[in-house]
């Protein structure tokens, strides 16, 4: 923040000394009149039944909190500096599932290997003694760990915090036909940071009614990989982690729910670069084709080298033995929400391609029919060399209701052909080279319905502080995909004016 608030008074001198320097100059209209300030929040849940780190089973609950505060700062007649600063902060079922295994009493290792159920006792402490219908006459001895992709984990991966900084300057020309602009930003969370950069270049002309623009971008990220507790173990105490680190003395069952020593993933090791390269140039031309009418196209180029795959995106092959650590009488509802007490161990994790390209094009249609009612329409074609083809439409109706109220309905239509390197749970095979149980990367449809309501107050009667009220943004979104996947999404934006 302090920082920020030097750059803030650096450019507030800037700005100053070019006023004076400009005294002389024609006068002309600002681009920005006056400094504004925006808060912006997002609430996000999400359920799911097909879990990449459960390797395409599992709870996909989510929960994810978002905040933005964005400065625009007129630094001259010409420029405007932009300062966007936020958090996203999450907790997943999902994630916590990179290390699923707890040991909170509930089970009991036990002398005929049956367990002690879920139902009877959080006291590990206290040997059970009650007799009820999963009591077979054991032995009760210390705490066993346990875990299912169904349930949330108490591991540190459950939640996490990404921060977020991003800065950009746009100048525009004294006819304010040509603006050209330049960013620059950094991200931070616990296994994964960004940094990017980036320019652009518009150019209006046939008196402002036609526009080009070009824009360049780069994104020089770096995971700090994170791999399932299996995994991570066998590659750090090779063959014999059995007898050390996590799961020394820890039972691993087979298929049958016998103890058994045969599990080794030997498919897996750590990837030897984290690092992961995006670039990408964008081209947009738009027009105005009548008074009422604009219209525009634009298409995307993007690259990406590196670590593409997902660290802890766990991987089961149809062609190994099955292997778990937990409660055996589990192991048959394995893939179903019934199951509480046993998760299986990994073969390997997700491995992709290091390279990818991809090529968005689409175009927008904007309608004015009247003073009150807007049609604003969006069409865009996704393909990439994974063999992921995708279209997107959607339409919005803002309907002005009052001098200071619109109410926007809108619906989204998603449909896409998954990647060549897609099957589900347990579907791959140990030859295969590329292999992902990650349901984004699938084939599905999608639709997403929503309503926001917007407050604007030109005059900006309402103050706070030295700060008039410009708008009030609210939006509600839900979102449904055909392999039951569901979403709501909350959003507000408040907009003050100095």
């Amino acid at each position: 923040m302090k920082k920020i608030l030097f750059i803030t008074s650096l450019f507030y001198l800037t700005s100053a000394n070019s006023q004076e320097k400009d005294s002389t100059a024609v006068y002309k209209k600002r681009v920005l009149e006056t400094a504004e300030i925006e808060f912006l929040g997002s609430y996000y849940q999400q359920d799911g039944k097909h879990s990449p780190v459960g390797g395409g089973i599992g709870s996909e609950e989510l929960k994810d909190y978002t905040s933005n505060i964005v400065l625009s700062i007129p630094v001259s007649d010409d420029g405007v500096l932009t300062i966007d600063a936020g958090f996203s902060a999450y907790t997943s079922a999902s994630s916590s599932n990179i290390n699923p295994f707890v040991s909170d009493g509930s089970f009991t290792t036990t002398t005929n290997n049956n367990n002690t159920g879920a139902s009877r006792s959080m006291n590990s402490n206290t040997p059970y003694t009650n007799k009820d219908d999963d009591y077979y006459n054991t032995t009760t001895t210390v705490p066993a760990p346990y875990g299912s992709p169904w349930i949330e984990s108490t591991g540190a991966s459950r939640k996490d915090v990404l921060k977020t900084l991003s800065a950009s300057y746009s100048h525009s020309s004294d006819n304010r036909n040509t603006i050209w602009n330049a960013n620059a930003s950094v991200s931070k969370e616990y296994d994964y940071q960004s940094f990017g950069v980036g320019a652009g270049l518009a150019k209006l002309f046939n008196d402002k009614n036609s526009e080009i623009s070009l824009k360049a971008s780069a994104y020089f990220d770096k995971w700090y990989a994170i791999y399932p507790t299996e995994l991570h173990e066998y590659s750090l105490y090779g063959m014999h982690f059995q007898n050390s680190g996590y799961f020394k003395g820890v039972n691993i069952l087979d298929e049958y729910g016998m103890a058994t020593t045969n599990y080794l993933p030997k498919s897996f090791h750590p990837f030897s670069n984290e690092k992961r390269n995006s670039y990408s140039m964008s081209l947009g031309f738009s027009q105005v084709l009548t008074k009422n009418l604009q219209a525009s196209v634009f298409m995307d180029l993007l690259y990406q080298d590196g670590l593409l795959s997902t660290p802890y995106h766990r991987i089961y092959f149809a062609d190994k033995a099955n292997y778990y650590i937990g409660q055996p009488r589990y192991i048959p509802i394995y893939d179903s929400p019934g199951n509480v007490g046993v998760f299986r161990l990994a073969d390997d994790v997700e491995r992709l391609p290091k390279t990818r390209f991809k090529v968005p094009v689409g175009a927008r249609l904007n309608y004015y029919i009247n003073e009150k009612f807007v049609v604003r329409s969006y069409y865009r074609y996704y393909a990439d060399d994974w063999g992921l083809e995708a279209h997107t439409a959607s339409i919005e109706i803002p309907y002005r209701i009052s001098e200071y109220f619109t109410i926007l309905p809108m619906y989204r239509f998603y449909t896409q052909k998954g990647v060549r390197y897609f099957a589900p749970f347990e579907k791959h095979y140990s030859f295969q080279k590329y292999y992902t149980s990650d349901y984004d990367l699938s084939s599905f449809d999608s639709h997403q319905y929503g309503i926001g309501l917007s407050y604007s107050d030109i005059l900006t009667r309402a103050r706070v502080l030295k700060f008039g009220l410009k708008n009030i943004d609210f939006r509600y979104n839900r979102y449904e995909r055909s392999d039951a996947l569901k979403a709501d999404i909350f959003s507000l934006g408040i907009k003050f004016v100095q």
